[in-house]
C-alpha cells in the first residue's frame, strides 16, 4: 500500500479509501448494501491490516445508520483512532424539515454534531459538503467550515461533486480571508468516464487539491462481469441501479481491452480498472466499496499491478475522450509553449 499527501496538506492517506455506503441497509441504501455490524466489522479490519488508513462514509448512507456501524467497527478493529483517518459528508436530507439539508451555516453546525455522535469520535479528519448547494452563498459554507476547523470538532475540509469555478471561487474566499481551505474533492472517475480530465483535473493540480475518486468501477460495469447487453450471470448492483450514468458503447470497448490486459496477467478486468486509475498523477485516493471479503481483496489487490507503457498506452487510446471547445483551441494555440 502507498500512501498520499492529502491535496497541499501534510496529511499521508493510503491510495485505497474504504467507503461504507455498503454498511447498513435502510431505506432507499439498500440497493446498495445492507452489511450488519459483523460483516461490516470483517471488512474494516481486513482493509485496516491491509495497510487501508482512510475510511469514506457519510451522514445520509443508510440515514445516518452507516456512519454508527462505521464508528463501532473502527473500535472493534483494535486500531487506535490517530491511527484511522476519518472522512464523511454532509448536505443531503437528514430529516423532514426544510433547514435538515444543505450547505448553510445552520444545517453544517447541526449535521457535524449528529456525525460525531453517530460515529462515536470527538473530531472527523476530512469534513466533505457532498454537492453544491445553489441556495447558500459560498462564503456562508466556507466560513462555516473553517469555524469547524477552528473549533476542532473537524481537522480538514473538502467537497464533493462541485463544478471547477465553484471550487476556484470557494478557493479564493477561503485564501483571502485566511480560512482553511478544501484539502480534495471527492468525484466521479473512471477509465470509462474521463470528463473530469476536461477542467476539474488541471485544476486540482494547480491548487494542490487532491482527488478522491468514487464508483471507480461505475457502479460495477467496469468489473468485467457484465456483457454488451448489460445481463450478468452473476448478478449485479447496475440490474436494480442502473447509475452512475455511463456510454455503456464506449465502457465496453474499454472493457475488452481491459480484459485483454487482465487475461495476459492473470488477473481481474476490476483489478485493471482500478491499477489505471492509480497512475493517473492527480488521483490521490481510490474509493472501493465492498459486500464481501473476496470483492475486498480483489479490489485491494490492484496496487500490486503494473502496467506497462504499452499497456496504458492502448488503455488511454482506447477511452480518449473526443475533441471538445475550448480545450481543441487550448491545445492549438499552446503549441511549442509547454516547458520541457
Amino acid at each position: 500500500m502507498r500512501y498520499n499527501t492529502l491535496g497541499g496538506t501534510g496529511l499521508l492517506v493510503s491510495e485505497i479509501t474504504l467507503g461504507t455506503m455498503t454498511f447498513g441497509g435502510r431505506g432507499f441504501w439498500t440497493a446498495i448494501g445492507e452489511l450488519d455490524q459483523s460483516a461490516a466489522d470483517t471488512i474494516v479490519a481486513r482493509a485496516l491490516d491491509a495497510g487501508v488508513n482512510f475510511i469514506d462514509t457519510a451522514d445520509v448512507y443508510s440515514e445516518g445508520l452507516s456512519e454508527e456501524v462505521t464508528g463501532r467497527a473502527m473500535v472493534n478493529s483494535g486500531k487506535k483512532r490517530s491511527d484511522i483517518v476519518l472522512a464523511t459528508k454532509a448536505l443531503g436530507s437528514v430529516g423532514p424539515g426544510p433547514n435538515d439539508r444543505g450547505a448553510s451555516r445552520g444545517h453544517i453546525m447541526d449535521a457535524v454534531k449528529a456525525s460525531l455522535t453517530r460515529l462515536g469520535t470527538d473530531y472527523i479528519d476530512l469534513y466533505q459538503i457532498h454537492g453544491f448547494d445553489p441556495l447558500t452563498p459560498i462564503e456562508e459554507t466556507v466560513r462555516a467550515l473553517d469555524d469547524l476547523v477552528r473549533q476542532g470538532h473537524v481537522r480538514y475540509v473538502g467537497v464533493s461533486n462541485w463544478a471547477s469555478w465553484q471550487i476556484m471561487k470557494a478557493l479564493g474566499i477561503a485564501d483571502h480571508n485566511g480560512w482553511a481551505r478544501f484539502a480534495s474533492l471527492q468525484a466521479y472517475y473512471t477509465i470509462a468516464g474521463r470528463d473530469l480530465e476536461r477542467d476539474i483535473a488541471p485544476m486540482l493540480l494547480d491548487q494542490k487539491v487532491g482527488l478522491m475518486v468514487w464508483s471507480p468501477l461505475a457502479g460495477g460495469l467496469l468489473s468485467g462481469k457484465y456483457d454488451r447487453d448489460g445481463s450478468s450471470p452473476e448478478g449485479g448492483r447496475r440490474a436494480n441501479f442502473d447509475f452512475p450514468p455511463v456510454n455503456k458503447d464506449r465502457a465496453f470497448d474499454v472493457i475488452d481491452v481491459m480484459r485483454d490486459i487482465a487475461n495476459a496477467k492473470g488477473t481481474s478486468v476490476a483489478r485493471i480498472a482500478l491499477a489505471w486509475l492509480l497512475k493517473q498523477p492527480f488521483v490521490t485516493t481510490v474509493i472501493i466499496g465492498a459486500k464481501t471479503i473476496e470483492q475486498l481483496d480483489d479490489n485491494l489487490a490492484a496496487t500490486d499491478i503494473e502496467l506497462s507503457a504499452d499497456e496504458l498506452a492502448r488503455l488511454d487510446a482506447v477511452s480518449a475522450l473526443p475533441p471538445e471547445y475550448p480545450g481543441w483551441m487550448l491545445a492549438r494555440q499552446s503549441e511549442g509553449r509547454k516547458r520541457g
